[in-house]
């Protein structure tokens, strides 16, 4: 059984990319005799149950060469069995920690909470502690060492980045942890963003369909592409909901969730999001040459010193009542102070921003 290297969660700030990531593999030995597959894995997967792993192949995460199989698969040596999961395996030791967390709704399938901006999710480079999920460690009273197998406690099985706000779901059991991967990975989870963008966008609402890829000049961004064969297909659309002269807030709604979706898609049509330093969103891309303007933005960056992005809206089938749920998170202080000022300035000089 293979081991993952050690992820970079820097690499993996926004939402994580759709598409299967390996956790195990197993290469079946040449002497091994015919064996229903979900009893050979349960045998051969420390500290995971029959029951774990009959879940994971009811949901598709198994595969034989490449290929789903289902629980009464017969296992043959030569056989190449991969547990596949939509997020990586974690790489560091999860300690728990007593933050507080913000949250909407629990039962004992899913919680559901809501994240404040500046708080990194998951244990990585540079951020072993003071995460979202060390704070779940101590609310579901586990820890885990960096190579346990079960990765059942308080899975994430999506993420927003640091410095995005808003709603994030967690798994607390197998059921729940493989049915959510599964509806993420099939885009049928809804999400809604809200977003303050710089500029008056021409349209009402549109959509950008564009690939994402790795920036070729910094490792840390990504770039959209206009070649089909490279990097990964991203849909956003996006609906105008309130206009302000030199910046609009937007919604924004993922049919993809690729790492820094909304950030890049937004910034690729002149309208990057306002505080994003990553992205271009900390320049000032409208407005005035007056001094007075380029310190009433200054205000705006202090008020809020982040990219004004926050996850608004999630809904999903909940993966026991087989019912649709749907939570929604108000704007935190930070953008409705933002919103307030620019709404003041509009207002005081809307002859200006005609």
């Amino acid at each position: 059984m293979e081991k993952l290297p050690q992820i970079d969660t820097e690499l993996l700030e926004e939402e994580q990319d759709e598409q299967l990531f390996e956790h195990f593999r197993f290469d079946v030995d040449p002497g091994q005799e015919p064996l229903r597959i979900d009893k050979y894995m349960a045998a051969h997967m420390e500290h995971t149950s029959r029951h774990r792993v009959q879940c994971a192949i009811k949901e598709g995460f198994v595969q034989v060469g490449d290929k789903t199989v289902k629980a009464n698969y017969i296992v043959r040596p030569g056989d190449v069995i991969r547990f596949v999961m939509p997020y990586r395996r974690r790489g560091v030791e999860i300690l728990p920690q007593d933050i507080p967390l913000n949250i909407v709704y629990e039962d004992d399938d899913v919680l559901v909470l809501d994240k404040p901006a500046g708080m990194v999710v998951h244990p990585g480079h540079g951020h072993y502690e003071g995460t979202l999920v060390n704070a779940l460690a101590f609310h579901l009273g586990i820890t885990q060492g960096p190579d346990e197998g079960d990765d059942r406690m308080g899975v994430l099985v999506h993420r927003i980045d640091k410095d995005t706000s808003g709603l994030l779901a967690v798994a607390k059991n197998d059921e729940a942890q493989l049915n959510l991967a599964r509806q993420f990975f099939d885009h049928s989870i809804e999400r809604r963003y809200n977003a303050i963008v710089w500029g008056d966008l021409k349209e009402d609402e549109g959509t950008v369909d564009a690939n994402l890829m790795r920036d070729p000049s910094d490792r840390l961004r990504f770039c959209t592409t206009s070649d089909p064969e490279r990097g990964k297909r991203a849909v956003t659309h996006w609906k105008v909901l309130e206009r302000m002269g030199f910046v609009t807030l937007v919604e924004c709604r993922l049919e993809t969730g690729r790492t820094h979706q909304i950030r890049v898609h937004m910034s690729s049509i002149g309208h990057p999001i306002f505080g994003d330093e990553r992205y271009g969103g900390t320049e000032i891309r409208q407005g005035t040459i007056y001094s007075k303007y380029k310190q009433f933005i200054h205000n705006c960056f202090e008020l809020c010193p982040r990219q004004a992005l926050h996850a608004r809206t999630l809904g999903f089938v909940h993966p026991r009542t087989h019912k649709s749920v749907y939570f929604e998170s108000p704007l935190p202080q930070d953008m409705t102070a933002l919103l307030a000022k620019w709404r003041a300035y509009v207002k005081d000089f809307s002859h200006i921003c005609k």
